[in-house]
């Protein structure tokens, strides 16, 4: 094969090695910009655009239900995700807080600490018996920033079998 075959294998050593702490001298930026070619790829292939100002790997969203408790005006409401990606998530709800409320979010991710940050609502859009809100991170630690987006990135490779 080659070509996309190819890519995606190194590109999956790169990522391999990058979540062990194991890249050389230099291979960061390299490793960087690869994500950022695949997030690229990804927004392509939905025919998506970035909006101004915003990067290949923070505008990526991937479908993955993840538990998540939303704290809205002291009540705290434990939903799963529809999507998510570095930049904020998605998800339903029974009660729904107001658009641009602030909001506390712990995120659990598969086998790490949960993230936890505030969240400003952006999105609140009624369906049939509930509510489908989005929701922006607002103070996400570096680190957290960073397993957030590993953890996107694995969801997208994990569409793929090489």
């Amino acid at each position: 094969m080659g070509g996309l075959a190819d890519w995606l294998r190194n590109f999956r050593d790169l990522h391999e090695r990058a979540r062990q702490g194991a890249l050389k001298q230099g291979e960061h930026a390299t490793y960087l910009t690869r994500r950022d070619e695949l997030a690229r790829a990804m927004l392509a292939a939905h025919k998506l655009t970035l909006k101004p100002g915003e990067t290949p790997r923070r505008a990526l969203r991937v479908a993955r239900a993840l538990q998540v408790d939303i704290e809205v005006r002291g009540m705290s409401q434990r939903t799963v995700t529809l999507d998510l990606s570095t930049a904020g998530f998605s998800a339903m709800l029974a009660r729904p807080p107001a658009l641009g409320e602030l909001v506390g979010v712990t995120l659990r991710l598969p086998g790490a600490e949960s993230l936890a940050c505030r969240a400003r609502v952006t999105e609140v859009k009624p369906l049939s018996g509930s509510i489908r809100i989005a929701a922006q991170y607002l103070d996400l630690s570096a680190a957290d920033l960073e397993r957030l987006e590993m953890f996107v990135i694995d969801t997208v490779l994990g569409l793929f079998t090489t």
